[in-house]
């Protein structure tokens, strides 16, 4: 299973304390395959380090960059279907060009993908991602 998620809920994942670190465990036992692309480690980053630390970002970025089961894609075509947030677009276009199972994200803007017929995205919040991984 592929899945494209958002920065809100990578950020909410770090903390081991926090309900969201089943994320990371997740991801850890390789439950899912992570697709990035440059565009969005790139943000991974900038928000990490704004939120927590220069090093937390960089040991995020790492880890993402080594892990067996990420998949690093870039988009070759700009939809432009989230235009409340241009700058989500960036997730959406990956989702369609990976061909992902799911956009994970918690954000409401994301919504709009919902009632779009073509492409299609599947977005679902990290709750719901959460019960479809059942952890």
């Amino acid at each position: 299973m592929k899945a494209v998620i958002d920065t809100n809920c990578l950020i909410a994942s770090i903390p081991r304390r926090n309900p969201e670190y089943w994320l990371y465990q997740a991801f850890r036992d390789e439950a899912f395959e992570w697709v990035i692309s440059n565009e969005i480690l790139a943000e991974y980053e900038e928000k990490l380090a704004e939120f927590y630390s220069l090093q937390t970002a960089n040991l995020v970025a790492n880890i993402l960059l080594t892990a067996s089961n990420v998949i690093l894609a870039e988009p070759f075509f700009k939809y432009g279907l989230i235009p409340q947030d241009p700058d989500d677009n960036k997730f959406s276009d990956l989702a369609i060009a990976s061909n992902v199972d799911y956009l994970v994200t918690n954000d409401r803007h994301f919504q709009v993908l919902k009632t779009i017929e073509f492409p299609t995205v599947s977005v679902v919040s990290l709750a719901e991602f959460q019960q479809i991984l059942k952890y």
